[in-house]
């Protein structure tokens, strides 16, 4: 069973970074998942799908993977390219395009 390794990405909600800085380990599924009859959930025999480990660099979630014999693949975050905007830029007198309402 293979684990991803990986950085999640922020919530629509959110528009910090505060539950995006830890890195998951999580197994991928080895079954896909059915669905129940009698009361249509989805369901699952695999239960390594429900682990989700947390750690606090790339590095500690590749060495225990390592340390317990865990086929893993390592997912690099994709840094958000930030602009440097003020709000005061709405208002400059060199501002490009027109100010409509």
């Amino acid at each position: 069973m293979v684990a991803r390794i990986y950085k999640p990405a922020r919530t629509a909600m959110q528009s910090g970074q505060a539950n995006a800085k830890e890195w998951l380990l999580v197994y991928e599924p080895e079954t896909p998942r059915q669905v129940e009859p009698l009361m249509g959930w989805t369901a699952s025999t695999d239960m390594k799908s429900q682990l989700r480990l947390r750690f606090a660099t790339a590095e500690e979630a590749v060495s225990y993977a390592e340390r317990h014999g865990i086929p893993y693949r390592l997912y690099e975050p994709k840094e958000p390219a930030r602009r440097k905007i003020a709000y005061a830029d709405n208002f400059s007198f060199r501002r490009i395009g027109q100010w409509t309402h």
